[in-house]
């Protein structure tokens, strides 16, 4: 199935094109969203300048490099802590249900009282099959090949913690791909990249080479959606604790 989204403007990306539009699935913020906070993440240089209000003390988990980075790309530099959930999917669970109940796990397994706490899931998912991370080069093969010249979905489930409280949603994107040929493929797996991803492909990497169209945020196919980040943490604190504003915010 594909993402629901809204109509929003398609906007030109390198190789690729999205839609600046968040394709989210609804969710229910446990308050509505202070006004005077606003922030410009990394995903979208070319927008409009706004001020950013960021947490003081963020723990991150999760041990993905690709997570870290984007988080520090937005001023922020979290703890990592390491979460130990078994991420077996439930009988008869839809996948926009699996992550975001695994991203919920891992936050509430290093999630103190009072903590600032970020945590993600994602998995990419082609006509109905779920695809983690490959593990092998064989499996990284099948993979490649099973997501060669079609559209996938990638999807995360996003899970904060903070002083006022917990929240939690899902986040789709879409992607197509150009047809790979088997010496592409090859040559890909051989450099070891897709075997730690979800897909058994990064888009921060050499799979940016496979996308013909992105529609959606391409900060959530590389593994964690910001602005939905930052706007879930705005729900869960006070307004004026444990924030700090970003030089010329």
């Amino acid at each position: 199935s594909r993402c629901a989204s809204p109509a929003a403007t398609a906007v030109a990306r390198g190789p690729w094109s999205f839609r600046r539009a968040g394709w989210t699935i609804p969710w229910m913020p446990r308050r509505p969203l202070p006004i005077q906070r606003s922030w410009s993440p990394g995903a979208d240089p070319d927008g409009p300048a706004v001020s950013r209000m960021l947490p003081d003390h963020l723990i991150l988990a999760s041990a993905s490099p690709r997570r870290l980075d984007l988080l520090r790309q937005v001023g922020l530099d979290p703890e990592v802590r390491s979460p130990d959930v078994d991420e077996t999917r439930l009988h008869d669970e839809d996948v926009a249900s699996m992550v975001e109940r695994l991203a919920c796990a891992k936050r509430d397994a290093v999630a103190g009282e009072g903590e600032w706490v970020v945590a993600a899931d994602t998995v990419v998912v082609v006509d109905g099959e779920v695809l983690g991370k490959p593990g092998t080069p064989e499996k990284a093969t099948a993979m490649l090949r099973l997501l060669s010249g079609r559209s996938h979905q990638v999807l995360t489930g996003v899970a904060v913690a903070g002083p006022l409280g917990r929240a939690s949603t899902t986040v789709c994107t879409e992607v197509a791909w150009r047809e790979l040929s088997d010496e592409e493929v090859a040559s890909y797996v051989a450099t070891g990249e897709p075997l730690d991803k979800a897909g058994g492909y990064g888009l921060q990497g050499g799979g940016a080479d496979f996308v013909v169209e992105l529609v959606g945020g391409r900060d959530n196919v590389i593994g964690l959606p910001v602005t939905t980040v930052l706007e879930l943490l705005a729900t869960v604190g006070p307004t004026d604790d444990g924030w700090r504003r970003l030089p010329g915010g």
